[in-house]
């Protein structure tokens, strides 16, 4: 299986070390046990390197494999943007090339498939074109739109799912087409169950009967690359779900990709003109994700890693895998009996407040996306479920995405940036999240990101939705030269889906109404110091410090600690399961306070900042003081605090009498 991976120009333990380095939990991070599974099984990856975002060794590495510039560049320039190792690489141009070339006839099959995939495009491109001429382009788009969501049924698995991505691709097509595109996730038909069958038999090397006592006759769900079943195991009587992969797809993806990539060559020109980066690019995050859903190993990877990132949070489900019934083309989990998302009179009739379950719900998306950084990137109405204990349940864990610490980072700098109202830093923030070339003059977007922030903001959160923001963005987005890397497009519509879904439930649901006292907790108690850097900043604004801000932080912050210290999905309280839950009942602050002491007696600047603070306007603020110490005052043990301060003491001082000896070295 090692033969498959791609090339290699960093080795495992660079890949641990730079984890070490980004994240001060990585004994916590999804790409810390991947990289350990990967050393366990001699795997390689490719990466850059933390500071500069140079590979390590790619000279050598593109010597050794004789990788083309252009596929090595694109693909380096990918892992710069994420800053991590992709220790489970399924692709690069050359793998695909390799796949497509080795088969009798390939060369014809190639032809033919060009043949047919230019022909289809360009007749419906031509009709474009003839639309435009004739001056009716406008009043025919539901209808072209809707020919092409047809016109990618038809050529099949790889077109349907690049419809799919195209969907929440703003920077690549207009929005009416986008609204149709959305259909394909949702609407794809099914094959038939012998096959579905003689798959598992062959995948499992015994019959169905041996494994399953029964199986339904027809499949539960249907998507772009395989159907799902429902079976009792004989051994032990639980119900699973079967999620079998299309027949003969594999050889139909890797032709279409080798023929998107070539097609992609000769569209580089327009596509750096157009969205600053060219057209291969593009490709490489499409089959990058692509070859990772069609092997069911990694989706089995992704079970595991979620289990493990949610194993103490009593309000989120995940399924178990059966890896013994599983391979690269049958996945076996657990099944779920919840109720859908889209039915919340179900939800009510059994027992579960659906305000609560949709605070559950938001808080175990930002915890995904900003704790552990690897979060669902499909989480449609038919992938989320509401277990009747009141917990959130999700399926299908195919498409996911991964986070560095240092893309956390600078995505909490952006909404640091927001509410400070510094929109030059947010430009500049796009450019470090790939959005942008480097080198890119941010100067013309700075006014268009003031306008859609503070016309979306400026309603307050009852009229805020990510939805009117992200529309105002897309106009943002095919105007300038932007382009949405593939895993932040799973951020968008991730954050869309879960928001409509949120809607559907409740229509006046206020997202950021549950989203801002989860952000509140995590700047006050997260244990990461560079949390608490952005804390610093989020509370000085033009120098000045912001104590409102502070008690508005810290009454959201409990707020959010009172609402998740017991369920508060479950309708009846005092049970039993609200008995068992080991949850947090108050404010941890006492690495902020240690870190707010270490930082008043060693950074001078942080010092002149708080006594200016305490004195503002010729005054001691003594009673904004005494208002945020009453706010914390039942949260915090004061003894405790106290005790682990005078054990912090002595590094305190270490530190203090560093940075005095190298002020006096400068000086000197």
């Amino acid at each position: 299986m090692d033969s498959i991976y791609a090339s290699s120009s960093c080795t495992v333990p660079h890949l641990l070390r730079r984890e070490t380095l980004f994240s001060p939990r990585a004994s916590n991070s999804v790409l810390l046990r991947r990289a350990k599974k990967a050393r366990r099984e001699r795997v390689s990856c490719s990466a850059a390197t933390t500071g500069s975002g140079v590979g390590s060794n790619g000279a050598v590495s593109r010597a050794l494999q004789g990788l083309s510039n252009n596929s090595n560049t694109a693909l380096e320039q990918l892992d710069i943007e994420r800053g991590v190792c992709i220790p489970f690489r399924k692709y690069s141009p050359e793998i695909v090339r390799n796949k497509v070339l080795e088969s009798r006839g390939s060369i014809l099959s190639l032809m033919l498939r060009g043949v047919e995939i230019v022909w289809n495009l360009g007749l419906y491109w031509s009709n474009l074109v003839y639309d435009f001429l004739v001056g009716r382009d406008e009043e025919v788009v539901p209808y072209r739109a809707r020919q092409l969501r047809n016109l990618l049924c038809d050529l099949g698995p790889s077109f349907i799912k690049a419809g799919q991505v195209l969907a929440n691709r703003p920077d690549i097509i207009r929005e009416d087409y986008m609204n149709e595109l959305c259909i394909l996730q949702d609407d794809v038909p099914s094959f038939p169950n012998q096959i579905a069958f003689r798959i598992i038999e062959e995948d499992l090397g015994q019959p169905l009967e041996a494994v399953f006592s029964k199986i339904s006759s027809g499949t539960i769900a249907a998507a772009s690359l395989g159907q799902v079943y429902r079976a009792t195991l004989r051994a032990t009587g639980e119900d699973v779900a079967i999620k079998v992969q299309r027949p003969g797809i594999e050889p139909i993806i890797y032709r279409d990709l080798f023929l998107f990539r070539t097609l992609a060559s000769f569209l580089n020109g327009i596509s750096i003109q157009k969205l600053g980066c060219n057209a291969e690019l593009i490709v490489d995050e499409f089959g990058e994700k692509l070859l990772e859903e069609l092997d069911y190993t990694l989706e089995a990877r992704n079970l595991e890693d979620f289990l493990e990132n949610f194993k103490n949070d009593p309000t989120v489900k995940i399924p178990q895998v059966y890896k013994q019934f599983s391979g690269q083309r049958v996945l076996v989990m657990e099944w779920i009996d919840g109720i859908r998302c889209t039915n919340p009179q179900a939800i009510k009739e059994a027992g579960i407040d659906v305000d609560g379950f949709l605070t559950i719900g938001v808080s175990a998306a930002l915890r995904q996306l900003l704790e552990f950084g690897l979060f669902h990137g499909d989480p449609h109405p038919g992938n989320i479920f509401a277990m009747r204990d009141g917990r959130i349940a999700y399926v299908d864990f195919g498409n996911v995405a991964v986070l560095s610490q240092q893309n956390k980072q600078i995505l909490i700098d952006a909404v640091v940036h927001a509410v400070n109202e510094d929109y030059a830093e947010m430009a500049n923030d796009f450019t470090r999240l790939g959005f942008l070339s480097p080198g890119t003059d941010v100067t013309p977007i700075i006014p268009a990101l003031e306008a859609i922030w503070q016309n979306s903001a400026g309603k307050g959160l009852s009229d805020f939705n990510f939805r009117s923001v992200t529309g105002k963005f897309n106009q943002l987005v095919y105007n300038y030269p932007i382009r949405i890397p593939e895993r932040f497009s799973l951020v968008i519509r991730s954050l869309l889906t879960q928001e409509g879904i949120c809607f559907t439930m409740k229509p006046d649901f206020k997202f950021l109404e549950v989203a801002y006292p989860y952000v509140a907790k995590r700047l006050l108690t997260d244990p990461n110091p560079a949390l608490r850097e952005r804390l610093v900043q989020v509370l000085f604004k033009d120098g000045l410090f912001q104590w409102k801000r502070l008690e508005n932080l810290i009454v959201l912050a409990k707020e959010n600690v009172a609402k998740m210290s017991s369920n508060p999905a479950l309708q009846v309280k005092n049970t039993q399961s609200q008995r068992d839950l080991k949850v947090e009942r108050k404010l941890d602050l006492t690495d902020t306070i240690k870190d707010g002491a270490r930082l008043f007696f060693v950074d001078e600047g942080i010092r002149r900042q708080l006594l200016l603070a305490l004195t503002e306007d010729s005054k001691l603020h003594i009673e904004e003081l005494v208002d945020v110490y009453r706010l914390v005052e039942d949260q915090i043990d004061i003894p405790s605090v106290a005790v682990e301060v005078a054990r912090d003491f002595p590094t305190v001082v270490r530190d203090l009498l560093l940075s005095w000896s190298e002020s006096v070295l400068s000086d000197g």
